[in-house]
Parts: C-alpha cells; structure tokens; sequence
C-alpha cells in the first residue's frame, strides 16, 4: 500500500535519523504527490508502483503535445511561425515539437512567448513543464494565467481517441530538430524554425 502521511511524519521523528535537508524533501514529496491527485485524480498503477506528480505531467504534457502535432493544421501553423515568429500558435505547435525532441529548455522559451502573447493551451503546457520539475510555485502560476487566459480551458487533457501515442524520444522529430538553425540565447539553446520542418511534419509524426 502507498505510505501515508502518518507513515512519513512517524519516520520523521526518529531521533538522529532525519536532517532537516530530509525533511524538506519529505515535504517537497507530499506537496508535489498532494498537487498531483488534486489535479489529475487518482491513476491506476502497477502494483508496486505509484503514480506521482513527475509521471503524471510527463504523460499529460506528452499527449498534449503529440495531440498538436498530429493536428489536421500543424503544418500550417509551423509555416506561420517560420514566416513570422510573432505566430503564437506556430510558436505553441514548435515547443510541442522541441519537447517531444527533448529540448525541454528551448520548447520552454517557445512556450513562454506563446502564453506571453495570449496562448492558454501554451500557458498549461507551461504549468505542465514546471510540474515535471517539481517547480510547484511556476506551476500554480502557470495554471492560473492559462484559465485567466480561457476560463473554459480543460487542465486535464482529453485521453487521445484514435491518435497514435508517440515514443518518448521520438528519433525522427529528434534527427529533424537537430538539423535546425541553434544558438545560445541567455545560456540555452535557442531552435529557429523553418518551412522545411513544416514541409515534413505529417512525413514524420507517421515515421515515429
């Protein structure tokens, strides 16, 4: 059975035992397991596993943004941005991609700029990737711009229906982002996009 509160407060009083360093990863463990059952209910798990904060938002914020990609008008969007970089949409659809690729902190500055400009979906992406990290304070303030963004916005997204669920990472959105356009920006790579990856975005979601 999963251990209580009681459980880890009993451990915690243990004399010589626990430091204080423990103790506030104890707490940061509870708040982060807490947030997770508030915001995305119980899950069914293997026994001897348990569903936490860090594997539910890795799995939300994976089928969110392998649902965008595989859009009907991904590559339109990916165009748009690749054209004009102010596009929120195509700035949202491109993250989704980089995050997909493992390029969580250059997939972060898209996002950022999507949600800056009025995105919710981007804005809950945001307060996904926070949540992964165990960074509870971004992540509440990231769910609280994207419902003041939409106030009908889903924080839990819809289970894919037909739609292929991608690997995680997927070798052909990978190799594609590898060949774009990379520099440093504030000691983070920074992806530019480009048509030709909007050109191959429906070539290669049907690859992975």
């Amino acid at each position: 059975m999963p251990r209580s509160i009681d459980d880890y407060l009993d451990q915690a009083f243990l004399p010589d035992t626990v430091t204080d360093a423990d103790l506030d990863a104890l707490h940061r463990e509870i708040v982060r397991d807490v947030t997770a059952t508030l915001m995305f209910g119980a899950r069914p798990a293997p026994e001897g596993h348990y569903p936490t904060a860090l594997g539910n938002a890795e799995a939300a914020l994976t089928a969110l943004s392998t649902e965008l990609i595989q859009s009907t008008d991904a590559a339109e969007h990916l165009a748009r941005i690749a054209d004009a970089p102010s596009d929120a949409d195509g700035a949202l659809h491109f993250a989704c991609i980089l995050s997909l690729a493992q390029e969580p902190d250059s997939a972060l500055w898209w996002w950022q700029f999507a949600a800056g400009a009025g995105n919710a979906t981007a804005a809950y992406c945001l307060h996904l990737h926070h949540l992964l990290r165990g960074e509870l304070r971004d992540a509440d303030h990231w769910a609280h711009q994207a419902l003041d963004l939409d106030s009908d916005l889903h924080l839990t997204p819809a289970t894919p229906g037909p739609a292929r669920r991608l690997d995680h990472p997927v070798l052909a959105l990978r190799e594609a982002v590898e060949r774009l356009k990379v520099e440093e920006l504030a000691g983070a790579p920074f992806h530019h996009p480009d048509h030709r990856l909007a050109d191959q975005i429906e070539e290669l979601v049907d690859a992975c």
